[in-house]
C-alpha cells in the first residue's frame, strides 16, 4: 500500500432518548484513536431520515471514494457489539424522527434483495468471542435505518461496508472501553481486505 487510503465511519445523530447518539460518540473516538499510520479517518453523523441517509452514503461513495466505509448503530437494550453480514433492502415499515417512511419501503428500488458484505463477519467476530469479548455475529440488522444505511453503503460501494451495532447499556457502553474494541474489530476487518481472497 502507498499513500494513505480512506476508511470513513459514520455514526447516527439523535435519536429517541438519545440525545447524544452512542454511535455517533464512538464514530468521534475512532477518529481520535485512527486506524492505523497509513489510514485516513472520515466521520459524518447521519441523521436518523431515509431521505438523509441516502443522500450521504450516495455522496460518500461517490465523493470520497473510500477504501471502506464502516457505519456505527445503536442497539437499543443490547450489552453487545453486533457484527451485521447482511443488509435487506425490503421491509422498511418504521417511520423515522421526521415521521417519514418510504413509500416502496425499499433501500433502492429494483435492487438485489439483500446484499452481504465482503468482510465475512463471522470470521471477524470469532477471535473476539474466543476471549471472552462480548462480540456477537448477526445476519438480521433489524429493518430500520441502521440497516438501512447498510444496504445503501454495500450497494454503492460493491458491499465494501460493515455495520456495527453498538451496546446501549452494560461496560461496553463506554466510550472508553467500546472504543479501543472498535478499532481493534475493524482493523481486523481490513485486514481481511487486504487478504489473498480478495481481488481489487
Amino acid at each position: 500500500m502507498n499513500g494513505s487510503e480512506t476508511v470513513v465511519v459514520t455514526g447516527f445523530g439523535p435519536f429517541r432518548q438519545f440525545l447524544v447518539n452512542p454511535s455517533w460518540e464512538a464514530a468521534q473516538g475512532l477518529k481520535l484513536v485512527g486506524l492505523g499510520e497509513q489510514i485516513n479517518v472520515y466521520i459524518k453523523e447521519v441523521v436518523v431520515s431515509y431521505i438523509k441517509t441516502q443522500q450521504i452514503i450516495a455522496e460518500i461513495w461517490q465523493t470520497l471514494k473510500p477504501k471502506f466505509a464502516v457505519h456505527l448503530g445503536i442497539a437499543r437494550g443490547s450489552r453487545v457489539v453486533i457484527l451485521e453480514q447482511t443488509g435487506k433492502n425490503s421491509g422498511y415499515r418504521d417511520r423515522d424522527v421526521c415521521g417519514f417512511c418510504p413509500e416502496s419501503h425499499c433501500c433502492v428500488e429494483g435492487g438485489p434483495e439483500k446484499l452481504d458484505s465482503v468482510v465475512n463477519m463471522r470470521a471477524v467476530s470469532k477471535p473476539f468471542k474466543q476471549a471472552g469479548m462480548d462480540v456477537i455475529y448477526s445476519r438480521d440488522a433489524g429493518r430500520y435505518l441502521c440497516d438501512f444505511a447498510y444496504y445503501c453503503s454495500l450497494y454503492h460501494g460493491q458491499r465494501r461496508a460493515a455495520l456495527i451495532h453498538v451496546p446501549s447499556s452494560g461496560s461496553l457502553a463506554s466510550a472508553d472501553r467500546l472504543v479501543p474494541l472498535l478499532q481493534s474489530i475493524i482493523q481486523s476487518m481490513l485486514g481481511q481486505l487486504e487478504g489473498p481472497s480478495q481481488t481489487a
